[in-house]
């Protein structure tokens, strides 16, 4: 069974593609390679055994993505990753990202649309919950105003998913809202490339260990949390990857409840950014050169999953630690500074 996964050679997109091939699935990859690397091809062969088609197409050109359908009309499913990420840049272009997360977004459903029979798989984000007002978060939880224009595009998105799926009753969509994803390959093969300095703070932090940056500013110590810091639920990238697999299957299988559904993913447990700066001493044995700074605008104070939808009815389940996503972490940052 044929699936295309877009921006498949990206940090996310790459996991997902070795959870795939490992099911027996035949991937295509589209990436523009923007922000990511096609060296990443080798290190998914190395892990599977079996390298995935792979196309270099720009998703924001409307008659190359046409003609791929046209190409590859055996396409069973679609898992879009293809999008412009940076919160602060999306500020400073606004255009680019809604072109981008946007247009490409549409010009996939219209190729969907056209078939008999289309499954579809989005990567959210929790940013469409801005701060919520109770924790965990559920999938019930009010979409607020969106903090950015990124955050704007994944609301969007959604929305357009949405409005699709009711008018095209062959469309089955699942968007997958997740939390902050972390580490790597246990295999080392495959992790994160932050192209210029990292907007995450995991990469922050190894590169920090490493040597590569002076050190980490942690944005405000006077928020209302346990030790002031901000919280966050950091979930593995390999569970993350399992996710989209298992919902993929759902859609397939025709277990879905309706044409377009939502999942939260991540862990169910928040950590402050001082606990995952312990947890990378812990699993580095180095003391992380870090110092405190004023709040950083924009910021929310707290986020964490309430997983239980996942749980129950994709049947899928975070397994890893943060110790143990955090120690994959810092053998990629090894690695490729080796």
């Amino acid at each position: 069974m044929k699936i295309l996964v877009t921006g498949g050679l990206g940090f996310i997109g790459s996991h997902t593609v070795v959870e795939l091939q490992n099911e027996g699935f035949e991937v295509v990859i589209i990436d523009d390679c923007s922000n990511s690397s096609e060296k990443v091809l080798d290190g998914i062969t190395s892990i599977t055994g079996k390298k995935p088609w792979f196309e270099k197409i720009d998703l924001k050109e409307k008659q190359k993505v046409e003609d791929f359908f046209k190409r590859h009309e055996d396409i069973k499913g679609v898992i879009h990753f293809a999008a412009s990420k940076a919160v602060g840049e999306s500020v400073e272009k606004p255009l680019l990202y809604y072109e981008n997360n946007i247009g490409t977004l549409v010009y996939l459903l219209k190729e969907l649309s056209k078939k008999a029979k289309s499954s579809f798989i989005f990567s959210s984000s929790c940013t469409v919950y801005g701060q919520a007002d109770k924790m965990p978060i559920t999938e019930d939880a009010p979409v607020k105003e969106a903090e950015s224009p990124y955050g704007n595009t994944k609301q969007m998105g959604e929305e357009i998913i949405r409005d699709t799926c009711k008018v095209t009753p062959s469309l089955n969509a699942i968007a997958l809202r997740y939390f902050n994803p972390m580490g790597a390959h246990p295999t080392v093969q495959i992790g994160e490339l932050p192209i210029g300095v990292p907007q995450n703070l995991v990469p922050f932090i190894t590169q920090t260990g490493a040597g590569i940056r002076k050190e980490l500013s942690v944005f405000g110590d006077d928020y209302p949390t346990s030790d002031g810091t901000c919280v966050r639920d950091y979930i593995y990238v390999v569970d993350l990857a399992k996710a989209h697999v298992v919902a993929l299957q759902r859609l397939l299988a025709g277990n879905n409840r309706t044409n377009y559904e939502v999942f939260n993913v991540g862990t169910g447990k928040g950590s402050t950014v001082l606990e995952v700066i312990q947890s990378f001493e812990r699993m580095s044995g180095k003391k992380l050169n870090y110092k405190i700074v004023d709040r950083r605008p924009g910021d929310i104070t707290t986020a964490y999953a309430d997983t239980t939808q996942a749980n129950n009815e994709l049947g899928w389940k975070s397994r890893y630690t943060l110790d143990e996503a955090m120690k994959s972490a810092w053998e990629w940052e090894q690695k490729i500074r080796n």
